[in-house]
């Protein structure tokens, strides 16, 4: 049986690892090295022996800027010691799911799919929040017509009062000449 509560702290842990880079949510090679408990150059090596396994939709190298903006933007502290000329691999969620494939440990096996749990999950909710997001676009265009036709409705009201005040007026007029009022 699981604790709920040791499943959350995972997928948290999870989904700090999780990058967004070219469009695609992946996860670096070290972090998957951390997460699987072995080290960085072991990984790697046994995705270079297993190639032909990590198509480019799979997998890709890091551009030194794509390196460089990673680390500015989130000071990763395990790396500082990494070579320059050492890019990162970035794993999207077919690469990470082939790398369990190819460490065939126990530990790989669980932490994998809890890493494509959590990837399915970010999907539902990206999906939801589309779906959401549309339908507050709906509701803004209906408002933005809504407010059209209000306008046209009280600029109606406003010429009726207008003519209505202006007839009372007339007729409350002073008139010259003999008035059967003022009798």
């Amino acid at each position: 049986m699981f604790d709920k509560t040791d499943l959350m702290e995972e997928y948290n842990l999870i989904q700090q690892k999780i990058h967004e880079i070219r469009s695609e949510m992946v996860m670096l090679d070290f972090d998957l090295a951390l997460l699987y408990e072995v080290d960085t150059k072991s990984l790697n090596q046994a995705v270079k022996r297993n190639a032909d396994r990590f198509p480019i939709d799979f997998m890709f190298i890091l551009t030194e800027k794509e390196w460089r903006d990673l680390n500015s933007q989130n000071s990763i502290l395990s790396q500082s010691k990494r070579k320059n000329t050492l890019l990162p691999f970035a794993f999207t969620e077919h690469g990470v799911a082939m790398i369990s494939g190819v460490l065939k440990s126990e530990k790989a096996v669980k932490m994998n799919i809890s890493i494509i749990r959590l990837f399915i999950e970010m999907k539902r909710t990206l999906i939801k929040n589309a779906t959401i997001k549309g339908q507050l676009q709906e509701l803004r265009e209906r408002i933005g017509e809504h407010d059209v036709q209000l306008n046209k409705i009280y600029d109606t009201i406003e010429h009726l009062l207008d003519l209505t005040i202006n007839r009372v007026k007339w007729e409350h007029r002073k008139t010259i000449g003999f008035n059967e009022k003022d009798k």
